[in-house]
């Protein structure tokens, strides 16, 4: 498809270059065809102006033109060529200055065309943000480009392996993890967890364990053969372990259903103090804030630990390859929705267009000034290759034809004036 593009757009341009070198043709024809008709004009005008003497003034006007029109003819033909292949000073103008016409059309596009000032309004007239929108709205083109940061990724983390990056984060992870103090941490957490009575919470949970614990067989068995131990064998002939399991079952399980029933009882409340003086240990004290510390690095100096990093570095590239090979598709569709989304909150959203906008329009104008001088050479390096015929043809191609219009303008301008210098004399000098 793109090369069946190009062929027709190739043709095109040939065709086109062709009509445009017919129309000088023709435009020459009829500029010498004139010519040739006011040198006749003239001959025929001055063999009758002795029986007709108005034909002097179509004489004057032939004879002028006819200079006018050669003059003429000599200043277009000088631009391209030496007139009549003759070394004459000052013609062939164009293929002569070749160089300082490269060097000066490359600065004229440097200095008018990629001064800073245009170049910043004719791209402040491009919403590059709505381009980026539309782009990324259609879904085929975000799926594409999640695709292609799919198969991007994993080389960047090869790179990233390769560079020592990643020991390098584990490093600083754990110099990280060594300056964070434990005890105050802890506090804080602590602090954030009974804002709003959430140990309260966890002190439930332990009263209904406890209230199993009282409503398993098992557990009074244990209960049980742990009293008859401690009792005089004359008390457990009657059976007294029996009687005092069941007076200290009844009692914690009263006590235990009237703590959970009342959120103002008083063993809550000394767990709202415990609780509090904790937290304040954990602020303030010295040994807690050692054994916080001890137990931190001991933690941080196991070999579990000094292996996380690259557990988790390896999980996360696995997991990135996956997505890559097509074989882990949650990546890519949840990337696709991302690009999506992007695309409409960035056309619904004018401000974030706006300043993304500016931003284009600075890193770009940036790019354009610090490049301009590049370009400019390259223009005139591309023009100083050109091949002097080439060049000559194609500027002769385009205004070539413009040209010789002077030497109709020429052979008009030079007859009016013929005429008027014809009446001049006629009048005063004769």
């Amino acid at each position: 498809m793109a090369r069946s593009t190009a062929g027709v757009l190739q043709g095109d341009a040939a065709l086109q270059e062709q009509a445009k070198v017919a129309a000088l043709r023709r435009t020459k024809i009829v500029a010498a065809t004139a010519l040739v008709g006011c040198i006749a004009l003239f001959a025929v005008a001055k063999t009758l102006e002795a029986a007709w003497p108005a034909m002097g003034f179509v004489a004057a006007f032939a004879e002028a033109a006819t200079i006018g029109g050669l003059a003429d003819w000599y200043a277009v033909v000088a631009l391209f060529r030496r007139p009549l292949g003759l070394p004459i000073p000052h013609t062939a103008i164009i293929p002569a200055n070749q160089t300082r016409i490269a060097d000066n059309l490359g600065r004229f596009i440097e200095v008018n065309f990629l001064a800073p000032g245009p170049v910043r309004e004719k791209l402040k007239e491009v919403d590059f943000a709505a381009l980026v929108a539309d782009w990324l709205v259609d879904e085929k083109r975000a799926a594409g480009l999640s695709r292609f940061v799919g198969r991007l990724v994993p080389q960047m983390l090869a790179a990233v392996e390769q560079s020592g990056l990643r020991d390098f984060v584990g490093q600083r992870l754990k110099d990280e993890l060594e300056k964070v103090k434990v005890a105050p941490l802890a506090a804080d957490l602590l602090s954030t967890f009974t804002h709003d009575r959430g140990h309260q919470k966890l002190f439930d949970e332990i009263v209904r364990a406890l209230s199993g614990v009282l409503a398993d067989e098992k557990a009074l068995e244990a209960m049980r053969e742990k009293i008859r131990a401690e009792l005089p064998s004359l008390f457990n002939m009657f059976r007294a372990d029996a009687y005092l399991l069941k007076k200290i079952v009844a009692s914690a399980a009263t006590l235990l259903n009237d703590v959970e029933a009342d959120a103002d009882h008083p063993l809550r409340e000394e767990f709202d103090r415990f609780v509090q003086g904790f937290i304040a240990e954990l602020r303030t004290s010295q040994d807690y804030a050692r054994r916080a510390e001890k137990l931190k690095h001991d933690l941080l100096a196991r070999p579990e630990m000094r292996d996380l990093v690259g557990t988790m570095w390896n999980s996360l590239r696995a997991f990135i390859e996956d997505g890559a090979a097509g074989r882990n598709t949650a990546i890519q569709t949840h990337m696709t929705s991302m690009f999506v989304e992007v695309g409409r909150h960035l056309a619904r959203d004018p401000k974030v267009r706006a300043d993304m906008n500016a931003g284009f329009v600075v890193a770009l104008s940036a790019f354009v000034e610090s490049q301009k001088s590049g370009v400019s050479t390259f223009i005139a390096d591309q023009v100083k290759r050109w091949d002097l015929a080439q060049l000559t043809r194609l500027i002769e191609i385009n205004i070539g034809r413009d040209l010789q219009y002077i030497r109709f303008n020429g052979m008009i301008v030079g007859g009016i004036a013929g005429v008027a210098l014809y009446i001049f004399e006629r009048t005063f000098l004769s």
